[in-house]
Parts: C-alpha cells; sequence; structure tokens
C-alpha cells in the first residue's frame, strides 16, 4: 500500500474553542512517520441547544464574549452529511477517534453513519482516549470499532498504521486491544514514552478559526502548551490516580512526567510564530509541579518570549516567591481548584488535604499580585448536602477571586468516586455521563438535582452579594418562570457590579 491515509475524528462538544493536545500531537506523531492525516472536528457544528461557555456566561462564571468578531461562528451545513464527505474525499485507511465520556455517543455516532462506506472499504476503525481507558469491555463491544487503545497512542497508532499499510498482523500490539477473525486479543501495556523526544503539536491540521478562544470577554489567538502530563495528586473526581495506577501496575512506568525546560520553551517559541499566537493556555493539572531550580529557569527563559498566559495551579503551592514569579512573567490569568469549603469533607472524600485556613493565607498572597483568579468549585458530590454547599459558599466569601467556577459534579469513568457512586446506588453500573455545566446525573434523596442545578445557576451570586439579597437569590435557585425572571434581574446587577 504505497499512500496510507488516517483520517483523526474530534467529536468535542460544540464551541469548546480550546485546541485539544493528544490530538494535535497524534497528529503530529502520524505525519513524522510519514503518513497522510486529515482531520474532522465537531466542535464548530450546533450539535447541542446551548454551548457550554453559553451556560457559563448564564451562570455568571465568565463575562459576557462575541467569537463572531473574530468570524467564528457555528457551520450551517450537517455534521453527520459533512463527515460522509470528508469519509469519501479522502478516502482513509484508518479512522481514529478520540472519545471522553462527554463525546463518546456522538463519534460513536458518526462512524455508525458512515458504517457502510466504512465495512465495504475496509477501513480499520479505532478508538482511543480516556473512555475506552476505562471502559474497554464496553467500547470493544461496539461492532463498527476494530480496535480500541488504553492509555496513550502516540507509537500504538502509529505502529498499527504502519503494519495495516505493509498488511502485518497487528493482534499483538502493545496498548491495543485488537478485534479480529472472531477473536479478541488484549495486549499489555507498553512503557511510557519519554515526551521530550515527542513532536511539537500539530496544530495547524484545525481550523485556524479554532484558535480563536474567549478569556473573560476578551478573545484571544490562544494556543495550548503542555508543560508535563498527568498529575502527582489523588483526588477522588479526577481520573489522573487511575492512569498512574494503570501504568504502575502493568510496570509501565511512572505516568506523571515534565517536559524539560529546554524542551518546553522551545516548543513554545516555535508554536508561538508558527501560529501567530498572542496568548498561551498551559495544559498543566498543577503549573508548580517541578523542582524549584527548574521553575526558575523557565520564568527567565519565558520572560524573553513576553506573551500572556494562563495557568492552574494548587492551593498548597502558592508562595510569594511563586506568585511574584509568575507575574514577572505576564501570566495574564490563573485558576485555583478548591472544590468544597468544608474541610473534613474535602479531605474524606475527594483526598484534598489542604485546610480552609491555607486556602485564606494562600489568597491574602494572590490579593497583593495584579494576576485575576478564577476559583474552581464543584456542587452536588456523594453524599454532599445543601448544607455543605454553604460550607464552600462561606469559604468563597472569605477570599478575593475575580471570578467563580460551580460546576456540577460528573462521575467520569476512571474516577475513585464513579465507583463509590455506583455502591452507594446513586448511578447505573453503564450510565453515561453529561458535560459539567449541564446537570446532575446522581440519584441522591437527600440532595435532588434540581436542587443541585438551582445552587450551581447562583452560585456566585451567594458568593459575591450581601445577605441581604440571600432571599431573592434563593428565589433564582428555583427552575420555573418565577425563578427565571429573578435569576435575569440579578445576573444583570451582578455583571454591572461584580463584572466589569
Amino acid at each position: 500500500m504505497a499512500d496510507f491515509r488516517v483520517l483523526l475524528v474530534y467529536p468535542n462538544l460544540q464551541m469548546v474553542n480550546l485546541l485539544p493536545s493528544n490530538v494535535s500531537l497524534l497528529a503530529a506523531c502520524l505525519k513524522e512517520a510519514g503518513f497522510k492525516v486529515r482531520l474532522f472536528d465537531t466542535t464548530l457544528y450546533k450539535t447541542a441547544e446551548k454551548s457550554v461557555d453559553e451556560i457559563r456566561v448564564e451562570h455568571m462564571q465568565i463575562r459576557r464574549f462575541n467569537l463572531k468578531e473574530q468570524g467564528v461562528d457555528y457551520k450551517e451545513t450537517d455534521v453527520y452529511e459533512d463527515f460522509l464527505k470528508t469519509v469519501d474525499e479522502f478516502n482513509p485507511n484508518l479512522i481514529g477517534i478520540s472519545a471522553t465520556d462527554d463525546t463518546y455517543d456522538l463519534g460513536l455516532s458518526l462512524a455508525e453513519r458512515a458504517k457502510g462506506r466504512i465495512r465495504q472499504r475496509g477501513i480499520h476503525i479505532i478508538m482511543g482516549g480516556v473512555y475506552p481507558t476505562f471502559s474497554p469491555e464496553e467500547a470493544i463491544e461496539n461492532e463498527i470499532l476494530n480496535s480500541i487503545c488504553l492509555g496513550e497512542g502516540e507509537e500504538a497508532v502509529v505502529e498499527l498504521s504502519n503494519a495495516l499499510k505493509k498488511g502485518k498482523d497487528i493482534t499483538g500490539i502493545k496498548n491495543l486491544w485488537v478485534k479480529t477473525s472472531g477473536k479478541l486479543y488484549k495486549n499489555d501495556m507498553r512503557k511510557l514514552i519519554d515526551i521530550d523526544v515527542l513532536p511539537y503539536e500539530d496544530l495547524g491540521i484545525f481550523d485556524e478559526k479554532r484558535l480563536f478562544r474567549p478569556m473573560q470577554g476578551r478573545i484571544f489567538r490562544m494556543i495550548p502548551v503542555s508543560s508535563d502530563r498527568g498529575c502527582p495528586f489523588s483526588c477522588t473526581f479526577c481520573a489522573a490516580p487511575s492512569l498512574r495506577k494503570l501504568y504502575f501496575d502493568s510496570g509501565s512506568g511512572q505516568y506523571f512526567r515534565v517536559k524539560s525546560v529546554g524542551k518546553l520553551t522551545g516548543e513554545i517559541r516555535h508554536q508561538a510564530q508558527r501560529y501567530k499566537a498572542d496568548y498561551i493556555y498551559f495544559n498543566s493539572e498543577t503549573f508548580f509541579a517541578r523542582k524549584e531550580e527548574d521553575l526558575e529557569e523557565f520564568a527567565r527563559q519565558y520572560k524573553k518570549i513576553g506573551l500572556p498566559f494562563w495557568c492552574q495551579t494548587r492551593i498548597e503551592t502558592i508562595t510569594e516567591k511563586r506568585v511574584k514569579m509568575l507575574e514577572d512573567m505576564g501570566c495574564n490569568r490563573m485558576s485555583i481548584g478548591i472544590e468544597h469549603g468544608n474541610e473534613k469533607f474535602r479531605k474524606e472524600v475527594l483526598k484534598k488535604h489542604f485546610t480552609n485556613e491555607q486556602v485564606i493565607d494562600a489568597f491574602r498572597i494572590l490579593e497583593k499580585s495584579k494576576i485575576p483568579v478564577t476559583v474552581n468549585n464543584i456542587i452536588g458530590f456523594p453524599d454532599e448536602t445543601r448544607e455543605l454547599v454553604f460550607d464552600t459558599i462561606k469559604l468563597n466569601r472569605q477570599i478575593k477571586a475575580d471570578s467563580i467556577n460551580a460546576y456540577f459534579f460528573v462521575p467520569y469513568r476512571g474516577t475513585p468516586l464513579r465507583q463509590y457512586c455506583i455502591e452507594k446506588g446513586y448511578l447505573e453500573p453503564n450510565a453515561k455521563t453529561d458535560s459539567l455545566m449541564r446537570s446532575s446525573i446522581l440519584r441522591m434523596p437527600q440532595f435532588p438535582s434540581n436542587e443541585i442545578k438551582g445552587l450551581v445557576r447562583t452560585f456566585p451570586l451567594y458568593v459575591k452579594m450581601p445577605e441581604s439579597y440571600f432571599d431573592k437569590i434563593k428565589i433564582a435557585e428555583q427552575l420555573n418562570e418565577e425563578g427565571d425572571k429573578m435569576l435575569a434581574m440579578l445576573r444583570e446587577i451582578y455583571f454591572k457590579e461584580y463584572f466589569k
């Protein structure tokens, strides 16, 4: 086979315009190996009533913005018809679908729509991502899929493409589960790759409009940069500890890896120039999770680059020295996860061990800087109550944050809390998750879904407004005409007084 073509499918939530590093990197690896690559990206198609960011504006988490100013708008064509056209025009030998809990159904439905063409032409279909990694038995059952990838795919998908091109056996490729001739081959995990040897991400496979992203009301030409991979912490609502365990148990290595300063700065310079970026978004769970001397060296190098950037970190990592370092580097905004305001609940259920006093002390340091801070909170954890949510509100009222996020708890596959929810009877074993901005899918008698939704949509009001408004805010929690009318009125006050 002289010419081997790979079609990557990114079934994204609509208008979530931050570019995904995993897809960009996979494209770069495949191109480096000599394969032709094309992307089908669903981001600019209207696949739901509202986008996540539209809901976040309604919930007063982000400032109003207008992507149309940069020519970014929804496509007018049908996502399924366009996918069929892409399959016909590109005529791929391999289709690779990246799937999370939130996007699995859309990705699978695209493949199902093209099922006739796929079978007729003998196109191999592989699915990778968090969903098949943590629900492999469920994913591989789908008739349309020939294989799934567990964990990292950069080497596995390149090896698969080479084998398919040369007509060689594919049943022993590590990280893959492969169906062929009525048999299923479950292969071991491969050794983890050194992320310093990977090529730079190929952002050019995306429509140029995808470079534009809102950041608290302003639109930037933004590129993502991964400074590390994984996370050293063990929050129970996150899949990071399960990924660490997956690789550790298989003897494949330590999942959390940090890029060298040289690799990282070289990548930023290259990508910023190539894609004319005016903003950097660091894809790192904890920006400060590297040696102090590396941080200092990176700060010195980044000052020469000079682009504003966003990063996130944890309460325990905040010091005056580090915040000053970020300020000198030109940090435009940072996010910090508090998640919950009750120390006991946060420690025992979420496995986050900082104290409320540490939170308050960290924000005293941050208040002295010019860096706007976004605080992340989550509502609807298993066993949570309305009273516990008000512990979170109380803690948020004691600190000064520029913007406040309140997300629905989502029992994602691979997270320790998902299994806990199943054991408690809050969740069916094969339940599909929803976006962290849409609703709670747990069935908890002490904390109904509608009550959770009412608190999510009013959370910033409770945090920022005087207690004299609390009776009105409680009305705004109601999911009815009266509640919607009150919420609309209070929202306008919030945007005028607290979101200038």
